[in-house]
């Protein structure tokens, strides 16, 4: 079996000192932590699954520029579904470290942006996530970016005119510097600790490198895989699931690269859904609006868009857009890699082509060419942090008038993601007209028989999948199209 590294404590910079921690499970989560551990109780406990936001923290990591000097970069998370050790050579701020005094705290009780408070530390540290990472010479954000910045957090009495007051006007006070000379130096301290092996009762295991995680993960083809613990998390705090030994992939930065090359985008397993949207939408501005709506804010710093991807969800948002757009995976057992399209990984409800002692290393999908159209759709209950209904990335290539190819995959309409081929073959080689799409929307019927479930009936799921087949015909059509006006997600 291959040597693992030597067990050690759970080290991170919290309140001015390098924290040792031992002797806790490692599925505790952060939030737990802080309250029964730490006495620290300004960070709220309210639904424990990432949903309201009363528990977001600041988690920040040292990033070193190519000139050599070194920065902290701060993240706003979700700390009631973050476990611990996944603090190991990071920075925790939390609401007391504030001290009151930070713009955004200040802002919140000029502008009465607190009721009965319990929702007010979360909002405060999204605020001050916000505030830290706008540049001190850029223009304050609109009021709409405060409310996407905010997406993630709950209030049920003050309402929230007062809080995206206090968010635009806190940009009115000069930005505090949160990474002290003290932090980034005890940073660099903890980057020379070698990869985290925290022993039981539940083992956890963090390589540094690719080599490193393909030899434990041959070693431990058992042991459960985690990037984000999005999903993962809630298994623990709501199924009370014993997860056994935990492989972590969230210290491989090889794993967080996005590149292009070869005509492709180039996306990591490891690489947040923050920035896995950004590099998409850079190049298909039709997914920024899905990206936005995708999660909150703290799920998608925390979250990757290769966990997304491999766990497989039916009702998942990203498979939809990257089947539509082509893209293959790349998958690593050992040294060895293989690739495959996307839309072939899927086989059943909860089942996938990966092997035993094999992981998600990255996703490429071709950039865009001459031709092109790509809409993305989502009906959810609530605009935002709510999962989908119905989700459809739509596809097509159109040359001298014609369809000349279309991958149309949707979300919810059957166990796993997956095209639409009876619609598809009803518009290619066919002129991009009306009739083309009538005849796609009549033979869309025969691709699927969805489900019922909590989120929507199967008549609605059909009715609504045809719809959305008419509405891609009305942004595209070559005389008078609608415009494509960020109406990407509706509340149905």
């Amino acid at each position: 079996m291959t040597d693992l590294a030597p067990t050690r404590p759970i080290r991170f910079y919290h309140r001015g000192q390098i924290v040792q921690v031992q002797g806790v499970d490692s599925t505790t989560s952060v939030l737990s932590w802080l309250r029964e551990q730490a006495r620290l109780t300004g960070t709220k406990e309210g639904c424990n699954e990432g949903d309201c936001g009363a528990c977001t923290v600041l988690v920040g990591q040292l990033h070193t520029s190519d000139s050599g000097q070194a920065t902290v970069q701060f993240k706003p998370i979700n700390s009631c579904i973050q476990f611990l050790p996944s603090l190991d050579g990071k920075a925790l701020i939390t609401v007391e470290d504030l001290g009151g005094q930070h713009p955004a705290q200040q802002a919140l009780v000029a502008c009465h942006g607190s009721q009965c408070g319990f929702c007010t530390p979360g909002f405060v540290m999204s605020l001050a996530a916000l505030r830290q990472n706008v540049p001190a010479q850029a223009p304050a954000p609109a009021r709409q970016d405060v409310a996407d910045a905010l997406s993630g957090n709950l209030c049920r009495c003050t309402g929230y005119r007062p809080i995206l007051d206090a968010g635009q006007q806190m940009f009115a006070a000069p930005r505090p510097e949160l990474a002290t000379p003290a932090m980034v130096q005890a940073l660099q301290t903890l980057a020379a600790d070698a990869a985290l092996h925290y022993p039981a009762p539940t083992p956890y295991l963090a390589p540094r490198t690719l080599d490193q995680l393909a030899a434990w993960r041959l070693a431990k083809p058992q042991a459960r895989l985690t990037a984000g613990t999005t999903d993962v998390g809630l298994w623990v705090n709501k199924q009370f699931r014993a997860l056994g030994e935990v492989i972590s992939l969230t210290e491989v930065k090889a794993l967080q690269a996005i590149d292009e090359a070869d005509g492709h985008l180039r996306i990591g397993a490891g690489a947040s859904l923050e920035a896995a949207w950004a590099a998409l939408a850079r190049h298909w501005p039709a997914c920024h609006e899905m990206g936005l709506r995708f999660a909150s804010r703290p799920i998608r710093e925390a979250g990757t868009l290769g966990g997304n991807v491999a766990n497989g969800s039916p009702i998942g948002d990203g498979p939809p857009v990257l089947i539509a757009l082509g893209a293959t995976i790349v998958l690593q057992r050992g040294p060895v890699q293989r690739e495959m399209p996307l839309q072939d990984f899927y086989i059943s409800y909860g089942r996938n082509h990966l092997a035993e002692g094999e992981f998600v290393h990255s996703l490429k999908v071709p950039l865009p060419q001459a031709g092109d159209v790509l809409r993305v759709y989502k009906l959810s209950k609530r605009h935002d942090c709510d999962i989908s209904s119905l989700a459809a990335g739509l596809w097509l290539r159109l040359h001298d008038g014609k369809v000349a190819q279309a991958r149309w995959a949707w979300g919810g309409m059957d166990g796993i993601v997956r095209r639409s081929s009876g619609a598809e073959a009803a518009a290619v080689g066919q002129p991009w007209q009306a009739a083309t799409v009538q005849a796609a929307m009549a033979a869309l019927d025969a691709d699927f028989k969805p489900l019922t479930d909590l989120r929507a009936t199967a008549s609605y799921r059909q009715r609504a999948a045809r719809n959305l087949l008419q509405r891609l015909w009305l942004e595209t059509r070559p005389e008078a199209p609608l415009p494509a006006d960020q109406t990407t997600v509706w509340s149905a």
